[in-house]
């Protein structure tokens, strides 16, 4: 009978033992359960206020023309200066596509790294014009080559120093004006050397 007794209460006090943590689960449940609604609007408020860098609808139609043309000539500038590492005679022209394309790849790099924070998409391969530039030089060598390439650099350079000349002035977007700004110094000696490369392979 003792037994029985003792195992009846037994029995009795685990069940309270188990409701009693059954309790405590389901409030600590409910209670985290609250927390984390609590916490949704503030997420989602947080998410509406964050402010977002320059985006493509903040770019006027001069900022895309212009660094779409600026990323087709500086892609260009850097294969034909590669080009003319090879196939150049005098050795004054390929220091000067060393040069063009040592400088240009940086400016490349610059202008990518700008459209990615601006969340552009700048194109990934040349013009018809420009690739047919890049077929006629390749087709060339020595001082055919030499003259192309120092007239072409020459040309291409004019056009360069005006079209980042108009941005740095007339753009909406300031880090895309910034950009063109500080490296028209950069072209104007471009073209300064390949005006006296021009006049030495004549």
């Amino acid at each position: 009978m003792k037994n029985s007794i003792l195992t009846i209460l037994a029995i009795t006090a685990l069940v309270a033992c188990e409701k009693k943590e059954t309790v405590n689960t389901d409030m600590s449940a409910d209670s985290s359960a609250v927390a984390i609604d609590s916490a949704m609007p503030a997420t989602d408020s947080a998410a509406v206020t964050t402010p977002t860098t320059s985006t493509p609808a903040s770019l006027t139609d001069q900022d895309k023309k212009f660094a779409n043309a600026a990323a087709q000539g500086g892609m260009m500038e850097v294969m034909l200066g590669e080009l003319a590492a090879t196939n150049a005679s005098a050795a004054s022209v390929k220091s000067l596509g060393a040069m063009m394309a040592k400088d240009h790849a940086k400016a490349n790099e610059e202008l990518k790294s700008w459209a990615s924070t601006a969340g552009y998409t700048l194109p990934t391969t040349m013009n018809a014009e420009q690739q047919k530039m890049y077929d006629d030089l390749k087709a060339k060598k020595g001082t055919d080559f030499d003259r192309a390439y120092a007239d072409a650099m020459v040309t291409d350079h004019k056009k360069d120093i005006a079209a980042f000349k108009k941005e740095a002035s007339d753009g909406g977007e300031t880090s895309l004006k910034s950009f063109a700004g500080k490296t028209v110094p950069t072209l104007e000696h471009h073209l300064m050397e390949s005006e006296k490369t021009k006049a030495a392979v004549k």
